[in-house]
C-alpha cells in the first residue's frame, strides 16, 4: 500500500540467525544473552552506570519512580509534548503529575522558565523527554539538582544522543530507553533501566523480577535451588529473543543513525520552499542527534486532516507526535496547568516517514507530495 512507510525494520541474515541461535540454545526466557546485552549496553553508554533489560521503556518508567520511592503526596513534572506513558505512569505510583509546556515552536523538549515556575514544596522529581532524539537544554539537570528533584530521562527517541560528550540516558539518576517496532534499536518490544547509584539500581533489579533473591535461569544452570523474595516486585523481564536481537542492533546503532541525519539533512533542503515550519534546526555545539522521528508544524490554518488524506493518496504514512493529553477522556479534568506552546504543537504537527533504509528518491517523493499539496 505504502510507497514510504512511516518506519522500517532493519533487518537481515544476522537478525534471523541471532534468532535461531536462541531456539537451539534451549532456554528463551531471561538469561546469558540478556546479561551480554546489558554488559554491552552499559559500555555504549560509556560506563559508570548499570542497565537492566526490561519489557518496555514504560517499565522502566514504572520502575523508576518505584526505585526512587515516588508515590502519594509527591509531584512528577511531566514534558506536555510526549508519549502518555510519562503520564501514566505517574498516576500508576499514585503521584501528581504537573505538565511543563514545551520551550518553543522550535524546541519541543521542556521549558527552563515553565519548569521553574512550577516547582513547589512537593516537587520531588521531573521526567525529562530527549524529544525526536534531540537532547534537552542542560539546564534542566542544573535547576533540578539545585532543588533536590529526582531526575528520570525518558531516552526512549534518544540512543545515541549526546551533550558535551554525555550520552543520553546518563545525565539523571535513572533512564528508561524503548526499543520498540519503530525506534532506532528496535526489537518489538523491550526497553532499558539504567542507573549509576547501586543501591537504586538494585531496587529496580528487584522490581523486575518478583523481588526474587534468584533468577530462574540460576536454578536452570544448577547455581541456585530455590529462592527468596526480598520485597514486593513485578514481572518486566525481557526474553532471550529480544535481547539477541538488541545485540545486532546496537551495533547497528551509530551508522544508522547518521544514514538517519542524512536523510533529514535532505529532508530540510528539499522543504524549504514550503510552508512547513521544521523545529530543532539550532544545534547547539557539542551535541549529537539521534534523529528518531521527523516532526514538522503545518501553517495554522491547514487543514490537517486533508493534509493527511493527501499524503496517502500519494502513498506517503505519517502519524502525529503527540496527541495533547489532556484532551484524553481519562485526563481532561485532571491536567489543568497552561501549556500554550504544546497545545499548538500537538494541533499543528504532522510526523513525516524516517528510517535507516529510506532512499534519498523516497524522501525526495515525499517532499514532492507535500509541495503538491501547498500548490
Amino acid at each position: 500500500m505504502w510507497k514510504v512507510q512511516l518506519f522500517k525494520l532493519d533487518y537481515g541474515e544476522a537478525e534471523k540467525q541471532a534468532l535461531m541461535d536462541v531456539l537451539d540454545s534451549g532456554w528463551i526466557t531471561m538469561g546469558e544473552k540478556t546479561k551480554t546485552f546489558e554488559e554491552e549496553f552499559s559500555k555504549y553508554l560509556g560506563g559508570g552506570v548499570s542497565s537492566l533489560a526490561v519489557s518496555s521503556c514504560t517499565a522502566g518508567l514504572h520502575m523508576a519512580l518505584l526505585a526512587l520511592g515516588i508515590g502519594p503526596g509527591d509531584e512528577v513534572m511531566v514534558p506536555a509534548s510526549t508519549f502518555i506513558a510519562d503520564l501514566n505512569v505517574v498516576m500508576m505510583v499514585g503521584a501528581t503529575p504537573v505538565s511543563i509546556d514545551a520551550a518553543s515552536l522550535d524546541d519541543w523538549n521542556i521549558s527552563v522558565v515553565d519548569m521553574k515556575r512550577k516547582i513547589t514544596k512537593k516537587t520531588k522529581a521531573i521526567i525529562a523527554l530527549h524529544f525526536a532524539g534531540h537532547p534537552f537544554d542542560p539546564k534542566i539537570i542544573e535547576i533540578a539538582r539545585e532543588n533536590n528533584i529526582l531526575i528520570i530521562e525518558d531516552v526512549a527517541h534518544a540512543i545515541g544522543g549526546s551533550r558535551n560528550g554525555k550520552m543520553c540516558g546518563t545525565w539523571g539518576d535513572v533512564s528508561a530507553f524503548s526499543f520498540f517496532a519503530n525506534k532506532n534499536l528496535a526489537v518489538g518490544e523491550g526497553g532499558m533501566f539504567v542507573a549509576a547509584d547501586p543501591n537504586v539500581f538494585d531496587k529496580g533489579r528487584f522490581l523486575r523480577s518478583h523481588g526474587m533473591s534468584t533468577l530462574s535461569f540460576d536454578r536452570h544452570e544448577g547455581r541456585a535451588i530455590s529462592y527468596d523474595v526480598l520485597q514486593p516486585g513485578l514481572n518486566y523481564r525481557m526474553d532471550e529473543f529480544r535481547a539477541a536481537l538488541g545485540q545486532i542492533q546496537l551495533a547497528k546503532l551509530n551508522e544508522n543513525n547518521l544514514k538517519r541525519k542524512k536523510l533529514v539533512q535532505r529532508y530540510q533542503q528539499l522543504l524549504k520552499g514550503t510552508p512547513l515550519q521544521i523545529p530543532f534546526q539550532d544545534i547547539p555545539e557539542n551535541t549529537t542527534f539521534s534523529y528518531h522521528i521527523f516532526p514538522v508544524l503545518l501553517p495554522a490554518e491547514t487543514d490537517r486532516l486533508a493534509f493527511i488524506g493527501h499524503m496517502k493518496q500519494a502513498q506517503v504514512q505519517t502519524s502525529i507526535h503527540y496527541p495533547a493529553y489532556r484532551e484524553f477522556t481519562y485526563y481532561k479534568n485532571i491536567i489543568k496547568e497552561p501549556t500554550p506552546v504544546s497545545d499548538e504543537i500537538s494541533a499543528r504537527v504532522v510526523t513525516l516517514p524516517l528510517y535507516p533504509t529510506m532512499t534519498q528518491e523516497q524522501v525526495e517523493l515525499v517532499c514532492h507530495s507535500v509541495a503538491n499539496f501547498f500548490r
